[in-house]
Order: structure tokens, then sequence, then C-alpha cells
């Protein structure tokens, strides 16, 4: 079994100040996200009939909790790999959701990809872990 060598260099402060900034505004947006949907407001039954998922206020309250979920588990430092790995099978249903119905490209079906970039970003950036466990080499 190969172990991660727990003695990295901690990344530089400007790289963690932008990992965190990746990280808020992802946190901002999910946890909005996630309100939206347990409250639910009537624009998510709306968006939910178009995807093609149920429109009914309990569904919804189901993906906003899963949302806000695992949005805390990436906040939370100690299981914030945890939650980047929860977070990308989730952005993965909604990718293949936008998918079905062929929603336009840039702006909707890889709006999952974005955000999954924004979550692994913001981890590479300000953790020396992810950091050995995703090596970019010149």
């Amino acid at each position: 079994m190969h172990s991660i060598d727990t003695a990295l260099p901690a990344p530089g402060r400007s790289a963690r100040i932008t990992g965190w900034i990746l990280s808020g505004l992802l946190i901002a947006f999910l946890v909005f996200d996630g309100v939206i949907k347990i409250i639910p407001l009537q624009v998510v039954l709306d968006t939910s009939t178009q995807l093609g998922l149920p429109a009914d206020p309990n569904s919804a309250r189901v993906l906003g909790i899963l949302t806000l979920l695992c949005t805390i588990l990436y906040a939370i430092p100690r299981t914030s790999v945890l939650g980047a790995i929860l977070l990308t099978a989730y952005l993965g249903g909604a990718i293949a959701t936008h998918f079905r119905i062929a929603s336009p490209l840039f702006t909707h079906l890889l709006f999952g990809v974005y955000l999954g970039l924004f979550a692994w970003g913001g981890l590479w950036l300000r953790d020396a872990r992810v950091r050995a466990l995703i090596p970019f080499r010149a």
C-alpha cells in the first residue's frame, strides 16, 4: 500500500488564499442552491419539470438536503476530500440529466464540470495532500 508523505511542503500563502476563494464561492453557491430546494421556490419546481424530475416539494427537499450535506462535508477541512468526492458524484448526476434533455453545452451541460473544477481546484491549491494525489508536472 502506498502512503502519501505527510511531510509535504504546504502550499504557498497566495495559493491557499486563492484556493479558499474558489472553495468559498462554490460553498456559497451550493448553500444557496440547497436552500432554494429545501424551501422549495417555485423556480425549483418548474425547473424540475423541465429536467424530467418529479416536481413535488419533497423531491426538491431531498435534493436540497443532499446538496447541503455534501457542501458541509466539503467546507470542513478534515472532511473536505470526502465532500469533494460526493459533490463530484452529485454533479455527475446533474451533467447526465442535462445531457439527457440536450441542454446547451457551455451554459448548462458543462456547468457541473465548472463547479467540479472549483471544488477540486480549490482543494488542490490549499491542500498539499491533494497536490500529491493529483500532481501536475512540467
